[in-house]
């Protein structure tokens, strides 16, 4: 699953980022600090951070250094709310990847995003293989014994996480949590109508249903 750690201290910009990013299946992480920037973005636990270069208290400038000094390779994008040659000058010679005049278009966002993703060393990690299963992170394509199935974009999300976590058993609470963001109401059914779909696609046996736990995806063909 793409990891997007998000460091913006304007909450409409933010929470229009969170958005966005989420509807491509991506999964984000919002702080507005730079002490809190810098935390997050020495935990290995993103693939790209949106840095906004304005932040309040510590500058994404000196976050950017920051990271850089302790031998981070994670991909920045930076967002600025002005244009100078020498701001841009310097955000790049701190190590930035890339950036972005704001307003931006999210489109424009998007795109730039992609290409940080699939920059040079990172093409392994957009591979995720379990059992009869295979996953291309960057086209979000499946391949299950060898015939590629199509999957809605949520569909998709959901299964990475499962693949992610072969043979282990998750609950809904997680898939919910981790597929969509956020809480749902308990009663709700979605994570059902979403693993029934996917069982149709991917044939019976590839899901089991862990009554009273959860969901599990078997490595072993079922066939």
């Amino acid at each position: 699953m793409t990891r997007i750690l998000i460091a913006e201290d304007d909450p409409l910009i933010a929470s229009f980022l969170e958005r966005g990013l989420r509807a491509q299946g991506w999964t984000t992480t919002h702080v507005a600090g730079g002490e809190q920037a810098e935390h997050f973005g020495l935990s290995s636990d993103f693939d790209l951070l949106i840095l906004d270069i304005g932040l309040a208290g510590r500058s994404g400038l000196d976050v950017l250094r920051h990271l850089r000094s302790k031998g981070s390779r994670l991909p920045v994008l930076v967002l600025t709310g002005r244009y100078l040659a020498h701001d841009v000058v310097t955000c790049l010679d701190a190590g930035a990847d890339d950036y972005l005049i704001k307003p931006f278009r999210f489109e424009e966002l998007l795109a730039r995003a992609r290409a940080r993703l699939r920059g040079p060393g990172r093409e392994a990690s957009y591979l995720l293989a379990a059992g009869q299963i295979t996953l291309d992170l960057r086209s979000r394509r499946a391949t299950v014994r060898d015939s590629t199935v199509e999957l809605t974009s949520r569909e998709f999300t959901l299964l990475e996480i499962l693949v992610r976590h072969p043979d282990h058993v998750l609950s809904r609470e997680q898939l919910l949590s981790q597929a969509w963001g956020y809480s749902f109401d308990p009663s709700t059914n979605i994570v059902n109508v979403y693993i029934s779909a996917l069982r149709k696609k991917l044939g019976e046996g590839v899901i089991e249903t862990v009554r009273g736990f959860g969901y599990r995806l078997r490595v072993a063909d079922p066939g």
